[in-house]
Formats: C-alpha cells, structure tokens, sequence
C-alpha cells in the first residue's frame, strides 16, 4: 500500500475564546475558531475560518491559555463529520483535530512571558504531550 498523509499546519488568530467541554468518559475536548487571511487578486484581503477540535490534556492548555485575538499555530489531521440534523437533512463538517498548538503571542502562555516572542511548552505542563486521542462518534461533546 502507498503511503499517504494526511496533515494540515494553520497559522491564525483566535476568532473566539476557546469552548472546553468534556465527553462522556471525562477527555477533555476544546474546540475554537481559527482565521487565516489570504489576499485575492486585486488586492482584496479574504478571511477563510478553520473549526479546530483539541483532545485530552492539549484541550486543557489551550482552554487555560488561549484567547480571543491570539496568533496560535495548529498542526493536526483534517476530519470530515456527517450527521442529520432535527430537521432530517444531512450536516457536513470539516474541522482540524490539532495535535499540536504553539501559542505565538500569548501573555498567559504559562511561561509566565508576555514579550510576543514564539512558545512552545513541553510535556511536563501539558501544552504539546505528544499523545493523540482518537476519538469515536460517541466521543464528541459538540
């Protein structure tokens, strides 16, 4: 079998705080809006918006430590969800489920910084574990 990749890196602001809530069997899962500008020909700047899910202790940083307005980093997969909505028509949805999230110009970084200089924390408080929950559709709170 050929290999194939499936990976989407987004650098952005924050469109709204960060919503954490929690599946049934307690992961925690953060979800956020996330824009990045383009400019069209002609010169017209164009805003695209990225729904962005975090899972389990990644979820829990970037809830403490991310804000609105914030420039964030996302590295994660691309996930298409289906579903039928109350009115019986099929829902589609396209989010990034991050596996990484540097916060770029955080003052709430948890490195107790606000310089505007890049941050990427390590394992130990919980901002990149290196770990990826893969979640099921009974996982998801949203």
């Amino acid at each position: 079998m050929a290999k194939t990749i499936n990976k989407v890196e987004l650098l952005g602001r924050v469109g709204s705080d960060p919503e954490m809530k929690y599946t049934a069997s307690g992961i925690a899962v953060t979800q956020l809006r996330l824009a990045t500008d383009r400019v069209r020909k002609g010169g017209e700047a164009e805003t695209d918006w990225h729904s962005v899910v975090v899972w389990d202790k990644l979820a829990d940083a970037v809830a403490n430590y991310v804000e609105k307005g914030q420039r964030i980093y996302v590295a994660g997969r691309l996930v298409q969800n289906s579903w039928t909505a109350d009115d019986g028509q099929r829902r589609y949805r396209t989010e990034i489920h991050a596996q990484d999230v540097v916060f770029l110009d955080s003052a709430r970084n948890g490195n107790g910084g606000g310089n505007g200089s890049s941050h990427q924390a390590d394992a130990g408080n919980g901002v990149n574990t290196g770990a990826y929950h893969q979640p099921g559709d009974e996982d998801s709170p949203f």
